[in-house]
């Protein structure tokens, strides 16, 4: 069974791009076999072929979703709709990509790690401290998932 961890945010505008420096960090660890890592930078109908291509699928991403800055949230969205609120940096939004994908006939099981961040941060080309901590939370906790894979129920 194929896992693609994709990790999606523009770096040029600081904690915006923590699922990118999530599944950087992810890559320097000793993964699974059957694991993939992409960087999918700030989207787009190019990452429509990876997503189908997997059995399972983690996305790391940052949110815009009233919880306290640097919340990790691990979520497994059914629906493009259930995907939380994120910042327009993206291409293409990653409800626009999921509806594709389910259009497409996509089933596979997806998991989401969604990291809230301050939509109003400064534009830097680096994460905040605040991002710099909640994105080693999500790389521990998908980590930990890896190795010991939580059932999806939806």
């Amino acid at each position: 069974m194929k896992t693609l961890v994709l990790g999606i945010g523009n770096i040029l505008m600081g904690d915006e791009g923590i699922g990118v420096y999530a599944v950087r960090a992810l890559e320097q660890h000793k993964l699974p076999a059957n694991v993939e890592c992409l960087d999918g930078g700030a989207g787009g109908f190019t990452l429509l072929e990876p997503l189908q291509d997997a059995d399972r699928i983690i996305l790391i991403d940052a949110a815009d979703d009233g919880n306290p800055v640097g919340t990790v949230t691990r979520t497994t969205p059914r629906f493009s709709r259930d995907y939380p609120p994120t910042l327009t940096a993206h291409d293409i939004g990653m409800k626009d990509l999921l509806d594709m994908f389910y259009i497409q006939g996509g089933q596979h099981e997806i998991v989401l790690y969604a990291i809230t961040i301050d939509p109003k941060q400064p534009i830097r080309m680096s994460l905040s401290e605040q991002g710099t901590c909640a994105a080693q939370v999500a790389v521990h906790s998908i980590l930990n998932e890896l190795a010991h894979p939580v059932p999806c129920h939806g």
